[in-house]
């Protein structure tokens, strides 16, 4: 197990973890590693390979920065090793929260995130392929961080989980807005990151599912850089849509105010 970097006396906010309960499953196997995720809740995930990141902090910190202390269902599509679906937990303690993937072993990851975490009660992850799912539920927030490149566009892994996690293995943000559109409750919200790069691909999907969009985010990673990602929102309403811009860090490095906002509503220390 990875030892976190936290300040000397910060006290985690937040609900306690489970933990392993003496269960052999909910320890980290040799090639993995049980790293903190929100607040003292952890996620599973390979030493080597993909991760969790900057990208699934914003998506999970834009998606519930408005939804408050209330009651629903959310989802999240492609989930991976289920960091967004188990932040979005964490900070929506009324929701309910599903999650499908289409790598069976990406989803053993994230459930076994989950019972580590203790919250089986109201969390769970379907095999599935987004596309092809059939759900009659309806979802007040259904969350997405779809692959950012296109097949044939770049160096593919030749490990399945990096490649479906980088490449279009399974349809891109096109895909997952069109699920989402399908799945979203009335009055519900979609929030989806994309790379900065697919602007022109997100703007014709939204054209294409007639969503209304209520914000876009660029997400900067050090100030007088270009964006590497865009995190937008997705809602009914009449407002005119907000754009905002979130820098990560300063010129010199160092966190700025904005993002240690986003660490402390998060569950993370806004110093190490």
């Amino acid at each position: 197990m990875r030892l976190a970097r936290r300040p000397v006396g910060w006290i985690a906010p937040g609900p306690p973890p489970a933990g392993a309960q003496g269960r052999p499953e909910l320890e980290p196997a040799d090639d993995e590693d049980l790293c903190y995720l929100t607040g003292d809740w952890r996620v599973f995930q390979p030493l080597r390979g993909h991760r969790w990141s900057l990208d699934d902090l914003v998506t999970a910190w834009i998606a519930t920065r408005e939804i408050g202390a209330s009651v629903g269902r959310a989802l999240d599509l492609g989930c991976g090793l289920g960091s967004v679906l188990l932040a979005v937990a964490w900070r929506l303690p009324g929701f309910d929260v599903t999650g499908i993937e289409a790598q069976a072993d990406r989803a053993a990851l994230g459930r076994r995130s989950i019972e580590f975490n203790g919250v089986e009660d109201r969390c769970r992850i379907v095999d599935g392929d987004l596309r092809t799912l059939a759900d009659d539920a309806r979802y007040e927030l259904v969350t997405g961080t779809p692959p950012y490149f296109p097949r044939g566009t770049g160096t593919e892994s030749a490990k399945a989980h990096a490649l479906a996690c980088r490449f279009e293995v399974r349809g891109g943000v096109e895909d997952y807005l069109a699920t989402a559109a399908r799945l979203v409750a009335p009055g519900g919200s979609i929030v989806v990151c994309s790379a900065a790069l697919e602007r022109d691909r997100v703007a014709a999907a939204v054209t294409a599912t007639a969503l209304p969009w209520r914000e876009h985010w660029e997400i900067v990673g050090r100030a007088g850089k270009a964006a590497l990602v865009c995190v937008d929102r997705f809602a009914a309403g009449d407002a005119p849509r907000e754009d905002h811009e979130l820098v990560v860090r300063d010129r010199a490095g160092a966190w700025t105010d904005a993002f240690r906002r986003v660490r402390a509503d998060m569950g993370l220390p806004i110093q190490v």
